[in-house]
């Protein structure tokens, strides 16, 4: 096993990340309370891609009437149509395969679309008409002109029709459901004290459009927040909290920043992935010669607090140039030459030391806490990691409104797989990573999370143990 390295890492990537691993102080109930209205905090990207904006009002009644509007570019400033969804949502217990999130069963009962320009009334309407079946043929009679906040009927649960399908259009998102709330410390230098933030996080969407209708989500997509209870400054939240169908949000235009990849950047939130994974993720990027270091620390739980291992990984990434696919991305292919890995729990020992011998590292060796290199076993079988390996990667970077950089990577596809070839390249994005240290600032030093770790009686740092029941349950997964 590979000794540890002595820990030197700039100072805000540390916190950031402790600050995570202590849970940044949230809070989740369970069942969750969702009435109210909660709004995106800016311009979302789904695959495909589809840029857009949301606000869903829930009732106390189970009722609730949502907007979704949809956009032409990726800054939200030219809108090509609004969907107006009602329904109701019944919760149920809490999920078995997510921890943290609670079921939930929806049931839509009417779904509008307004058209903003004759444009998008034109598109949609060829969708619809070349897709749908009977009866859905002529929902827009060929010609119809653009009538501006006329409301057409996609979906009726009464007379039984149902227009959606040629949008790509589902509701699964509510069959997942968590709040989250914690404190935000006030920006004001003449303020002290903190204020409520509340996120709702929705189940993802399928990176594949032909399984997004049937998908039944195991991870997130980019929380909401409450239009009462939200971080500030939004500019964002505002505008689309006053929106309806026939006034859609135009947020403010945002200068193009062009990608600045060195650095060391860092997960903003424990990050829940599809089947069952909890992380954060680290990188540091080198860009005077192209290379790249990341770790990625995996949990069993969604407060990201008891590790289960982490990956190291390393290699070295091509120029970027301008996605023609995704406007405002930036496509970029990364290599993997190295990787090492650090089992943290018993069940994760237990199975790298059953693995096949010369699948993953050392055969029969592995022990908590200590790292081994997986090179020279081209990678680890058993955790699905494969080397050298190639992946065909999007990024864009952002600012937001406190002035932080953020960098966006692509989404990892639902099904597990690797985007290892150029069909297979992300059309959205993960959640984004904040910047912690400038170029001039690297620490490309190992980062163990032994040294994040909670202290035990003594003072040392010591591995809090899981459930035996959890235990067998992630035993099971990994079986399967």
């Amino acid at each position: 096993a590979a000794a540890e390295p002595p820990l030197r890492w700039e100072p805000r990537c540390r916190q950031q990340l402790r600050h995570l691993q202590d849970g940044a102080r949230i809070a989740a109930r369970l069942p969750p309370r969702l009435e109210g209205r909660w709004v995106s905090t800016g311009c979302e990207v789904r695959p495909g891609p589809e840029f857009l904006t949301r606000s869903y009002l829930f009732y106390a009644n189970r009722l609730f009437k949502a907007f979704q509007f949809y956009y032409w570019d990726p800054s939200c400033r030219d809108p090509s149509y609004t969907l107006v969804i009602k329904g109701k949502l019944r919760l149920r217990q809490a999920s078995w395969i997510t921890r943290g999130a609670t079921e939930a069963d929806y049931h839509l009962h009417k779904v509008g679309i307004v058209f903003h320009s004759q444009k998008a009334m034109r598109e949609v309407a060829s969708w619809i008409n070349q897709t749908s079946g009977e009866r859905c043929r002529g929902f827009l009679p060929a010609g119809r002109a653009w009538a501006p906040g006329a409301l057409y009927e996609l979906l009726s649960a009464k007379s039984e029709r149902d227009c959606t399908a040629a949008l790509g259009f589902a509701m699964h998102e509510l069959s997942l459901v968590r709040v989250e709330r914690h404190y935000q410390p006030l920006l004001q230098p003449q303020q002290s004290g903190s204020q409520l933030v509340e996120e709702l996080f929705l189940g993802d969407i399928h990176t594949d459009w032909l399984e997004r209708l049937h998908y039944r989500p195991t991870g997130y997509q980019r929380p909401m927040q409450s239009a009462v209870h939200h971080a500030h400054p939004c500019p964002a939240c505002g505008i689309i909290y006053r929106a309806d169908e026939h006034h859609p949000p135009i947020l403010p235009a945002r200068a193009q920043l062009p990608m600045q990849l060195s650095g060391s950047w860092v997960s903003t939130h424990c990050e829940v992935r599809p089947a069952v994974l909890f992380l954060t993720r680290y990188f540091i990027f080198h860009g005077n010669n192209h290379t790249w270091q990341g770790y990625y620390y995996h949990y069993s739980d969604p407060l990201c607090k008891q590790p289960t291992f982490t990956i190291y990984a390393s290699g070295h990434y091509s120029q970027g140039i301008p996605s023609s696919k995704v406007r405002g991305g930036t496509e970029l292919a990364f290599k993997v030459t190295q990787a090492r890995v650090t089992p943290m729990d018993p069940v994760t020992v237990m199975m790298l030391n059953s693995s096949e011998p010369g699948s993953c590292g050392l055969a029969g060796s592995w022990s908590a806490g200590v790292e081994q290199d997986i090179t020279a076993t081209n990678g680890c079988l058993a955790l699905g990691i494969k080397l050298p390996h190639t992946e065909y990667e999007l990024f864009k970077t952002e600012q937001d409104m406190r002035d932080r950089s953020l960098l966006y990577i692509g989404e990892r596809p639902t099904d597990g797989s690797s985007p290892d070839s150029p069909d297979k390249r992300p059309t959205s994005y993960q959640a984004p990573l904040v910047q912690c240290a400038g170029a001039s600032e690297e620490f490309p030093n190992y980062v163990s999370l032994r040294y994040l770790g909670r202290k035990d009686a003594n003072g040392s740092e010591a591995l809090k143990p899981l459930p035996v029941a959890f235990l067998l349950f992630i035993a099971l997964l990994f079986l399967r």
